[in-house]
């Protein structure tokens, strides 16, 4: 086994992935800018000093051409990257499958849906192996508008790079590969990346991660290799399910009508042409400058994306793991796994379901599919414990094979392989520990493990949890979250530090198909005294600002009045707050009981 990581490697990690979010920051940015040119541009043509006044409001994007059939169409894409799709639009489902693949949801009422196209959505969509072609083609095929200019080189410029190479563990054994040769001579050209290589032929008994594994397989299961020395081996191909957003045709058409609507006949989607196998080249790199390679990598614009071919790790014994019969997945648990298990290998990223839609049923089965060992990392004990249970309620895994590591439990890892749950405190504690709990987090590091599982990965870019992803040496990360929102800009990190958002459940498609119990939301806006807006407005501390509109007197009257209404209904009332300190004087005021950390 290799050394577990130090923090200075997870600081390192970390400032690769700041580096990448900046990178994407300025191509965001000059997209940005690009349509504000262009729409300044557009409104300096107008004399109208009212007209240029409207224009300073927003984008002006009323001068888009709309396609003939745009009523067969079900979204707008405009030169910002907004992206407007019809919720009752016929061909909606295949739509929203296809916009959540490549753009991020912005709003979602009831009737139209606003999504955007950022660096993070497209470098997913690469991810899942979605090409830059396929992109832009469709996206111009579902909109009533012609594909506009900018975004169409902002596509570009975003997947031109990203997703051209990956950091695949096969066969115990580290590879760069790529569909393309030029990628791989070019990373090659670095020198501390050609340092790294291992020429095939050659390869010595590795370490670390690739202990142990057969020489006969050092060249990718007997595949052979090319002039380059590159190991040629047949593509791991996507499965059908995550390619199908790419060959929706339009409202039922004809293949007649269909070629008619793709540029005289030239689409491909429903091509009866027998599939050509498609293949890779890869080479292999020491297990010990991994991340030197992939620090690399991301300094010459090549982020790899990695992936894990848990069914060719000989090396790590499997953890005696099956889903019970009673155990079923629906259908949106069974597509967002399909996207990280999409070819076959193990993506790593994250997975976004609504309260009540079964993410722990989700990361189980993630688990039970990889059948190595697990590490479950939680927000606090009381999580551990339902976690533990949720395994053991939809698994047959042994009871020594699943262990719990908390300030109350500390105990044994099983020393073959096993399902460990603990939470994010436990791993990135840097204070002094007792000889249990050092005995334990020792065992924790000096391990491989095949999946780390994060519930409530939206947490994880805190500092306090930034060396949990570096400080444990796991093949695969997959987070879980119903909310992907962060106050600060540290979400951003996540893309980086784990990997892309692989999938997002919408919850009124979830409730409108009978999934999740229909749910009322109102916002109900309370205006702030004025004596609290007179304070507010001087106040230059954030925690001030915060207590202010929290303590607001008028949200205070609003909450009595709801909570005596609902009482006289008989209906079942609580009330949540972010602060303990208003969760004590709602309580005092409404003469109820609260609960809380303390309690």
């Amino acid at each position: 086994m290799s050394e577990a990581p130090s923090s200075t490697d997870g600081e390192g990690e970390y400032a690769q992935a700041r580096k990448l979010v900046l990178r994407a920051s300025n191509r965001e940015a000059l997209l940005k800018s690009n349509t504000n040119t262009s729409t300044k541009q557009k409104s300096s043509l107008s004399s109208n000093d009212l007209d240029d006044e409207a224009s300073n409001l927003g984008a002006d994007f009323s001068n888009l051409t709309l396609k003939k059939d745009h009523i067969a169409r079900p979204c707008w894409t405009c030169p910002d990257g907004a992206i407007y799709l019809e919720a009752f639009h016929s061909l909606y489902s295949s739509a929203y499958d296809f916009l959540v693949a490549i753009a991020e949801p912005v709003a979602r009422p009831e009737f139209l849906h606003e999504y955007k196209i950022t660096p993070y959505s497209l470098y997913a969509a690469v991810a899942t192996n979605i090409d830059t072609e396929s992109i832009i083609r469709v996206l111009d095929r579902l909109s009533k508008n012609g594909l506009p200019d900018s975004v169409r080189k902002f596509i570009q410029e975003c997947t031109k790079r990203y997703g051209k190479a990956k950091l695949v563990l096969k066969h115990n054994r580290f590879y760069v590969e790529s569909e393309h040769h030029d990628v791989l001579r070019e990373l090659l050209r670095d020198t501390k990346i050609s340092q790294a290589r291992i020429v095939e032929g050659t390869a010595q008994p590795a370490t670390g991660g690739a202990a142990g594994a057969d020489p006969a397989t050092a060249n990718g299961n007997g595949a052979t290799a090319d002039k380059d020395g590159f190991v040629i081996s047949t593509r791991a191909e996507e499965m059908e399910e995550n390619l199908k957003i790419l060959q929706e045709s339009l409202d039922g058409e004809d293949e007649e009508e269909d070629d008619d609507m793709n540029d005289g006949g030239n689409s491909n989607f429903n091509s009866a042409k027998p599939k050509k196998t498609k293949l890779s080249v890869a080479f292999q790199i020491k297990p010990e400058m991994v991340e030197i390679v992939k620090k690399q990598a991301i300094d010459l614009d090549y982020p790899l994306m990695e992936e894990y071919d848990f069914r060719n790790d000989k090396l790590n014994p499997n953890v005696p793991m099956d889903l019970k019969p009673h155990a079923r997945i629906r259908r949106y648990q069974e597509r967002s796994l399909a996207k990280m298990f999409g070819n076959g290998r193990a993506r790593s990223g994250i997975i976004v379901l609504p309260c009540g839609a079964g993410k722990t049923l989700t990361g189980v089965t993630a688990s039970q599919t990889i059948k190595k060992s697990v590490i479950c990392l939680c927000t606090n004990a009381v999580s551990v414990l339902q976690w533990k249970y949720q395994f053991q309620l939809w698994t047959d895994i042994p009871d020594d094979r699943i262990t719990c590591f908390t300030s109350d439990k500390k105990e044994s890892l099983h020393p073959e392989s096993c399902v460990l749950i603990t939470t994010y405190t436990m791993i990135s504690y840097s204070g002094k520990r007792s000889d249990q709990s050092k005995g334990v987090m020792d065992a924790i590091c000096s391990r491989e493990w095949g999946l780390m599982l994060m519930d409530e990965v939206h947490v994880v870019p805190a500092k306090m949890f930034r060396r949990v992803v570096s400080s444990v040496k796991a093949h695969c990360r997959l987070g879980l979250t119903a909310t992907l929102v962060r106050e600060d800009d540290l979400i951003s990190d996540l893309n980086f530090l784990i990997g892309p958002k692989l999938y997002e459940a919408n919850w009124m498609d979830l409730t409108a198909q009978g999934y999740l119990a229909n749910v009322q939301c109102v916002e109900v806006w309370c205006p702030m005294t004025g004596p609290f807006m007179k304070e507010y407005l001087h106040a230059a501390n954030a925690r001030v600002k915060q207590l202010l509109y929290v303590m607001n007197p008028s949200k205070l009257r609003a909450v009595e009045y709801l909570v005596k209404f609902h009482e006289a209904r008989g209906d079942k009332i609580i009330v949540f707050s972010d602060l303990v300190f208003s969760v004590k004087e709602y309580a005092d005021m409404l003469k109820k009981p609260f609960i809380c950390g303390e309690t």
